[in-house]
């Protein structure tokens, strides 16, 4: 089990909202018991030098190996946070997108590595679900913008 805490650095990031029949597709978050802390939507950092849409476009290529389409305009969201006693701050870019050429099915768990070899799985989830809570949905305030679209 990996123990990860956030940089003591302000880090930007770009995450793709794909939403089909009302469900949210997005990744585990654990706690360092390794229990569900939440979700959040599949994205990372932005490289220095990298535009928010080529960071999400390679994201995606490295998490699910598949091309994305937006839908719709980024949103921006700046999100300071606390995970396991250490405080987090992320400027997070959030865009509508579908996937090209892929589809993951209803039910599906789909498991992949992060570029330092974490691994990760990630699901559909529920809109109505997220909004009691259940999982907690990150980055905070994705939740209001997610009620806009």
């Amino acid at each position: 089990m990996t123990v990860w805490r956030p940089p003591q650095a302000i880090r930007v990031k770009a995450l793709g909202l794909m939403i089909e029949s009302d469900h949210l597709f997005a990744a585990e978050v654990p706690g360092d018991s390794g229990a569900l802390k939440g979700v959040r939507p599949l994205g990372g950092s932005i490289e220095f030098g990298e535009g928010r849409e080529e960071a999400l476009r390679r994201e995606f290529r490295e998490e699910l190996q598949a091309e994305i389409e937006f839908l719709g305009p980024f949103a921006c969201l700046e999100n300071i946070y606390v995970h396991e006693g250490a405080t987090g701050h992320e400027i997070v870019f959030v865009a509508p997108i579908r996937l090209i050429g892929r589809s993951i099915p209803p039910g599906a768990v789909v498991e992949f590595a992060e570029a330092d070899g974490t691994l990760c799985r990630a699901r559909w989830h529920s809109l109505d679900a997220l909004r009691r809570g259940e999982p907690a949905l990150y980055p905070d305030g994705l939740l209001d913008h997610l009620r806009a679209l």
